[in-house]
């Protein structure tokens, strides 16, 4: 039976101010779980803490950071994590962006629960009941499911580093709890949500795109995905321009690309502020000098390409852009959505584009199958 070695950091409040490791060695086959040498090491000294429950990848109770990635522990198998230990020793943490309260165990309440309350997570229900039942079309109960898959493990905040520039920010499991809302036609307050999280400084618009949160998640709900069909639906669907600049800032990249043929980080700025003769863009530019100046110290970029550029972009790519916004409907693509189970001559390997306005709205002419697990 092959060996292991865990190194665990261990945090005793009460009689340790700061935290420390200590190496465990455990014998056990490698499909057995992190969780399963964790306990083994407890069994041997019970002051070990960690919290658990199911021990089959349900609760979301075990939560951990293994190899400096979050992870489940009783997810996560032993001969997996040994893969990726740096000379052979497994290191387990506690999770990330929230405050540790002995060992593994990380609070909670104060992070990750706390921004699931900001969101309303709770239907929004019409002033009058319904006569009869209120019956939700088949493709958008698909279509939300994905973010109801959630079993709020806290993996995603975690890893968030948009969270650990600014603690203030929403979260990625909050927003993608608020898309099972806003994606929900029995909702009474789409407007209203959305105009929320976008009028918050940290709220809509302050997630970074690092796609942390997307590979730490490990039910498939793609958080960094719903947050941003939440902007799509802000911007587009409901006209929201928030005080943030957030809206403007996605449309200025379309505007910037179409007009250069690929991004000018130059431009990007003016553009989102309405072009460089816009009087909005002056303050701004002011707070923006230090950073300038240090990427000119550095020889990021040159003032007279950054200033001077020629727009090079090829008609093709302004016809491609064209083309796109004129279409009446927007077109996302789903791969956790694929129609129904028993659709005769459907390929489960053909991913589906999916009408983002018929999703949002009601029935969609097309069948999807369900493919559970897949994100886009």
């Amino acid at each position: 039976m092959p060996e292991y070695t865990l190194r665990l950091q261990r945090f005793t409040p009460e009689t340790r101010p700061e935290p420390w490791c200590e190496d465990v060695t455990v014998e056990l086959d490698a499909h057995r779980s992190v969780l399963d040498a964790i306990l083994e090491a407890k069994a041997r000294d019970g002051s070990i803490a960690i919290r658990y429950s199911c021990r089959a990848a349900i609760c979301g109770s075990c939560g951990v950071r293994v190899n400096g990635r979050a992870d489940l522990a009783c997810h996560m198998q032993l001969g997996e994590a040994a893969l990726s230990a740096r000379d052979g020793v497994i290191v387990v943490e506690p999770m990330g962006n929230m405050p540790v309260l002995k060992d593994l165990i990380v609070d909670m309440d104060v992070v990750h629960w706390r921004k699931i309350g900001q969101v309303q997570p709770w239907l929004a229900a019409a002033a009058e009941a319904p006569e009869r039942e209120n019956i939700v079309p088949h493709e958008v109960m698909v279509d939300i499911t994905q973010t109801m898959a959630c079993i709020q493990c806290g993996a995603c905040v975690s890893d968030c580093l948009s969270m650990e520039v600014d603690p203030l920010f929403v979260g990625p499991a909050a927003l993608a709890k608020a898309y099972r809302f806003v994606g929900d036609p029995r909702d009474t307050d789409r407007n209203g949500r959305l105009r929320k999280l976008a009028e918050d400084p940290h709220g809509l618009y302050a997630c970074t795109h690092c796609f942390n949160c997307i590979e730490a998640c490990p039910k498939g709900v793609t958080p960094m995905n719903q947050i941003m069909r939440l902007r799509r639906i802000a911007g587009s669907d409901e006209g929201i321009d928030d005080a943030n600049n957030g809206s403007r800032h996605e449309r200025a990249f379309v505007a910037n690309v179409r007009r250069n043929g690929l991004l000018h980080e130059s431009d990007l700025l003016a553009d989102s502020y309405g072009g460089k003769r816009n009087p909005r863009v002056l303050p701004v530019l002011m707070d923006s000098l230090p950073g300038i100046a240090r990427a000119l110290l550095r020889r990021k970029f040159s003032p007279r390409a950054a200033v001077g550029h020629p727009h090079t972009a090829a008609p093709a790519v302004r016809h491609l852009v064209d083309r796109i916004e004129a279409k009446p409907g927007r077109v996302e693509l789903n791969l956790y959505l694929t129609g129904y189970e028993d659709e005769p001559g459907s390929n489960p390997a053909e991913p589906t584009a999916i009408d983002a306005n018929a999703v949002a709205s009601g029935p969609n002419p097309r069948r999807l199958r369900e493919r559970p697990g897949v994100g886009l």
